[in-house]
């Protein structure tokens, strides 16, 4: 009998890494979690204590540490080493050390031999995916950022909020950059499958006025609020993670807000932009073009420039 292992390595084991394993994990989404630092110590610590958790889930997945050497048989490769951006930087402030790490880290996984999928959760993420993308030599579909995959799920709860009903019932996407740049084509937002203008209409006395600039606001802030108050974020981004993962080791042909390379969609090329993606086990398949308002559509396309301008800068490091 054939059988065929699910195995997915992390690169850098710090509270984003280690809660995107343990996420993996008591999941059940794949078969090997293989962990990889700089800090031997830190990941082999982070090794035993997920090991820890195995008896009391409904399944055995092995969790190990490996180097960059072992990566020739993995599915999937989850880059979440990087530089986090410090008080009063944005995301885009730690380009420079980010793609440092970037060198260190992809061209000794591809010397392995690996053919598998680049996950990146590294921030600035749409640009350093594009960066990856450039360093593997892989084919576009192998390399994926979260994207707004996380800046979706928080735009959905505010909606859900607002609606008074649960965020799952709410179908949003927050599109462009993972970053302030990020737009919202309210003219696709629907709950439950009608339409939020019509939900506004309809529940005046429930909701009140909807600003909906604010909404966006909130939705790009959420992250940093975080990060104010306990240092860093890491419970959401680590679930969403694995649900990419999920999406992609099942063949799932699930659609999310993933960062994948435009060539067209959009009328957008050459840029890593987050986006309504179809996930299979070919990694991002093919982008849904949602049909945006004229607005909407020049809203996406500036934050594409932001995201441009700055994937220019970070080529330089090639």
């Amino acid at each position: 009998m054939k059988t065929t292992k699910k195995k997915v390595a992390i690169v850098g084991c710090g509270l984003v890494g280690s809660t995107t394993a343990f996420s993996l994990i008591t999941q059940g989404v794949c078969d090997e979690v293989m962990m990889i630092d700089i800090n031997k110590e830190r990941a082999y610590g982070e090794m035993l204590d997920l090991q820890d958790s195995i008896e009391y889930l409904n399944r055995n997945v092995v969790v190990r540490t490996g180097s960059y050497e072992d990566c020739g048989d993995m599915d999937i490769i989850i880059i979440t080493a990087g530089a986090p951006p410090k008080m009063g930087q944005s995301r885009l402030d730690t380009l420079e050390l980010t793609a440092k790490i970037c060198k260190s880290i992809v061209p000794p996984i591809m010397e392995s031999g690996f053919d598998g999928i680049f996950l990146t959760i590294s921030n600035p993420v749409d640009i350093v995916s594009h960066f990856i993308y450039k360093l593997s030599g892989l084919p576009k579909n192998q390399v994926i950022g979260t994207g707004t995959a996380i800046d979706s799920a928080r735009l959905q709860i505010y909606i859900g909020q607002l609606a008074k009903v649960d965020p799952r019932s709410v179908h949003a996407y927050s599109m462009g950059e993972h970053g302030d740049s990020q737009m919202v084509p309210w003219s696709t937002v629907t709950v439950a499958g009608k339409p939020f203008f019509d939900v506004i209409q309809d529940n005046k006395e429930m909701i009140g006025e909807v600003d909906l600039d604010e909404l966006v606001y909130k939705t790009t802030r959420r992250g940093w609020e975080i990060l104010d108050r306990k240092g860093t974020t890491y419970y959401g981004i680590g679930t969403a993670c694995a649900g990419i993962v999920k999406a992609i080791l099942n063949d799932e042909n699930r659609i999310v807000p993933v960062s994948t390379l435009l060539e067209g969609e959009y009328g957008e090329m050459d840029v890593y932009a987050g986006v309504p993606t179809v996930l299979n086990r070919q990694g991002a398949y093919d982008v849904l073009e949602i049909h945006m308002t004229p607005g909407e559509l020049t809203r996406f396309k500036e934050s594409t420039k932001v995201i441009r301008e700055y994937t220019q800068k970070i080529m330089e490091y090639l």
